[in-house]
């Protein structure tokens, strides 16, 4: 997956960066953090600073990486503990003493580089600690990364960029090779996701190499999306580490949902674009032995023309070939909204189909003329309960549910007394 330059999304405010990542409690500064490795700098006074001024009373310690560390991997985040701080800076510097771009973390747990470091590579880290008297304290690492490893992962978006979706499409991140779940929760961390305007969301994990993020409701209608995956050199497990980083750029379309109940009469397909209902179509559902699924499911493929073919189907009675039109795939089982023109005279009535939403030929273009990837159909008073996982089934999952799926316990994000829109941007 290529990477694209971050898009102008506005400020990324507390609040904003907190809910992207469904996490709350965390400090939007670098909140003091402790490990195993041996501890780098002392707080020793910035060299700007007259030997007859009294010392900075902030202090600054480095943790990670640890001072001549070596085989440090490429995803190297820089975590420091600083007290009696008022402002914190960190210059990271390759062997050639360039300036390697970065910035905190949105749960203040860590610095991370704009890019993945290089393999084989020497760097210095200085974090510079400034008191409320503009004094300062300096802390500095040396270390070196890895050799460039032989096993990757691969992290690729199911979404190209540029993608225009529904409001129910989930954003879907696959691997090349299913994460141990010690390891999950390090990678959630760096899939970073940006949205304007903001919305709460969270990632679960849809399988153990597959990753989908989602908003607590439906997409609002309009948003752009960006999603910045930081996983270039990041340890994966079983000695594998993730390929490269990368980045998603998308955005959200109009809003069209679709609404079916089983149980009124007339049976009725209500089409509802940007709050108003536009149409109101007569559909048939599945007959008593095939009923269809009952849930939230999303348009997942759109073919004008094709065949349904069952004629392998173990049941006699369920095989047929039959040539469809304005067919509109909903689960991976089969479900489809398509044009029936042979049940016309059942639609709105009773259900005859094998599952699918049947409706008449001109309804079925009318309404694959309005529809796209991601719209979601809602369908009650059915026998079936939908299966999870039988399509893209994320708004089917009530979210406290949903947020379960997460490597990163969830609590809700802060709500902020006063949010500004021109709060200092935080990424």
């Amino acid at each position: 997956m290529p990477s694209f330059p971050r898009p102008d999304l506005g400020p990324l405010t507390r609040r904003s960066a907190l809910a992207t990542l469904g996490l709350t409690g965390a400090a939007i500064g670098l909140a003091a953090c402790t490990g195993s490795k041996s501890p780098s700098g002392n707080g020793s006074p910035g060299a700007s600073q007259s030997p007859d001024a009294p010392p900075s009373k902030a202090k600054v310690t480095i943790t990670e990486p640890a001072a001549a560390a070596a085989e440090v991997p490429a995803s190297a985040e820089i975590v420091f503990t600083a007290t009696d701080a008022a402002s914190t800076q960190v210059v990271l510097k390759d062997a050639a003493g360039a300036d390697v771009p970065g910035e905190p973390h949105p749960d203040g747990r860590g610095w991370l580089p704009a890019k993945a470091l290089a393999y084989g590579t020497a760097y210095t880290v200085t974090v510079t600690a400034t008191d409320s008297d503009g004094r300062a304290a300096t802390a500095t690492s040396t270390f070196t990364t890895m050799a460039q490893p032989d096993k990757v992962v691969s992290i690729v978006s199911f979404l190209p960029d540029g993608a225009v979706v529904g409001v129910g499409m989930p954003l879907i991140f696959r691997l090349s090779r299913k994460i141990p779940e010690a390891q999950r929760a390090d990678l959630q961390r760096r899939l970073l996701v940006r949205t304007t305007p903001a919305q709460e969301g969270i990632w679960t994990w849809y399988t153990p190499d597959e990753l989908h993020w989602r908003p607590r409701e439906f997409w609002q209608a309009g948003t752009k999306v960006f999603v910045d995956v930081r996983a270039g050199g990041l340890p994966l497990g079983e000695g594998y580490f993730g390929k490269r980083n990368a980045t998603l750029t998308c955005s959200i379309g109009r809003s069209l949902v679709m609404v079916i109940d089983d149980k009124a009469k007339p049976k009725v397909m209500k089409v509802v674009k940007d709050g108003v209902t536009v149409r109101t179509i007569r559909v048939s559902l599945g007959r008593a032995n095939m009923p269809s699924s009952s849930g939230t499911t999303v348009v997942i493929e759109r073919l004008a023309k094709t065949v349904f073919d069952t004629t392998s189907d173990p049941n006699p009675s369920n095989r047929y070939r039959t040539n469809i039109e304005y067919a509109q795939r909903l689960t991976w089982g089969g479900e489809f909204i398509h044009a029936a023109p042979w049940s016309v005279k059942d639609q709105g009535v009773r259900n005859v189909s094998h599952g699918c939403v049947n409706m008449s030929l001109a309804d079925a273009k009318w309404l694959f003329g309005q529809t796209m990837i991601g719209d979601p159909l809602t369908t009650k008073g059915t026998s079936r309960k939908l299966q999870y996982g039988n399509g893209w089934t994320d708004f089917d999952k009530p979210w406290d549910e949903y947020v379960k799926g997460s490597a990163i316990p969830y609590t809700p994000p802060p709500v902020d007394a006063s949010p500004s829109p021109s709060a200092s941007p935080v990424t």
